[in-house]
């Protein structure tokens, strides 16, 4: 059995004292926990940041402003070595929400003085006692939909503020058997390996079906929407993705984990496409455009059964010439 207890440890204390912080002791709160060279990267309009001040004053202290009371509703956590660097270092993942009261305009989202979830999935590498990088996905549609918004005109599938695992297991505060950890690594390799082609030659089901269950459950995100069973999700996102989509790279990847039956990887991006059969309402491009993406996992048996997914829509929209947040009044409903 592989032992993260150390690391897990850091980040639910980092959680504690984050999010339990009153607005003047933020920044400390990532001095303390942070190493010197620490690395955040973020989805739009954030994007990469190095400097704790910033990162502070950008994001948490204008976030905190405006959700007050926040909770956070965890329903995944888990550790691993990282694959990508032949498991020379470790990384903690969580997902969730982030929960409360939108009482203050948040990236010119105007409030609704109601109850609001941010949908966010977290990795961070643990360095030396110290959390080294953090990717830090966050689904802001999401967020305009509860607030009235409508920031995409021709989502896919069908938008839901998305539970946990069905099988309530997902917090792994405890560490899981290492055979465990690698049956679910080898079915998101197996998955990985299929979908980095799209290239087999068999019909997109079939495909489908050599790696995940036949009532499986994709939690896309906001604009794209979730999907349930092969074929509902083969026609409602991955054959219309796979129509929209040409020249697309390889995969890359910055971390790849797994821990008992839960499995995720991230990438800055994960790879580029164009969009060249338009996709989301959007017409045709050629643009080479970056995907950036974090992918949750959860296996039953040899298969996959549930995937929650990130998708920087918002950047990939600006890469595109449609910046949404600088158009929030033509996203009313």
């Amino acid at each position: 059995m592989s032992e993260f207890q150390s690391e897990k440890r850091l980040v639910r204390d980092y959680y504690e004292a984050l999010d339990t912080a009153n607005y003047a002791e933020i920044t400390d709160v990532l001095l303390k926990f942070t190493a010197k060279d620490y690395a955040w990267r973020a989805f739009h309009p954030f994007g990469l940041m190095t400097d704790i001040e910033a990162i502070s004053d950008t994001f948490w202290r204008p976030f905190r402003r405006s959700i007050q009371h926040l909770q956070r509703r965890m329903d995944v956590f888990f550790a691993g070595n990282n694959f990508i660097d032949d498991g020379e270092s470790v990384w903690v993942c969580s997902m969730g929400h982030l929960m409360g009261l939108f009482d203050k305009a948040w990236l010119g989202i105007q409030p609704t003085n109601k109850i609001i979830l941010l949908r966010y999935a977290e990795f961070h590498k643990i360095e030396n006692g110290k959390i080294a990088e953090t990717a830090f996905y966050f689904d802001i549609p999401h967020l305009m939909i509860q607030a009235g918004y409508k920031p995409f005109k021709n989502p896919t599938g069908k938008h839901l503020v998305q539970p946990g695992p069905a099988t309530h297991d997902g917090l792994l505060f405890e560490d899981a058997p290492q055979k465990d950890s690698q049956k679910t690594m080898d079915a998101m390799h197996a998955m990985i390996s299929d979908l980095g082609t799209w290239q087999l030659g068999l019909p997109l089901e079939e495909e489908l079906k050599r790696t995940w269950h036949n009532d499986m459950l994709w939690w896309g995100p906001a604009g794209i929407g979730s999907s349930y069973t092969i074929e509902r999700y083969a026609k409602q996102h991955s054959g219309p993705f796979r129509a929209a989509m040409s020249d697309r790279s390889s995969t890359g990847h910055i971390a790849r984990i797994a821990e008992g039956h839960y499995s995720g990887f991230f990438g800055w991006p994960n790879f580029t496409a164009k969009p060249t059969g338009g996709f989301m309402g959007l017409p045709p491009s050629n643009k080479s455009c970056e995907f950036r993406v974090i992918d949750i996992y959860r296996r039953e048996g040899n298969k996959l059964k549930e995937n929650w997914v990130f998708i920087d829509l918002l950047h990939f929209f600006k890469q595109l010439n449609v910046d949404i947040l600088n158009n929030l009044e033509n996203s009313k409903k």
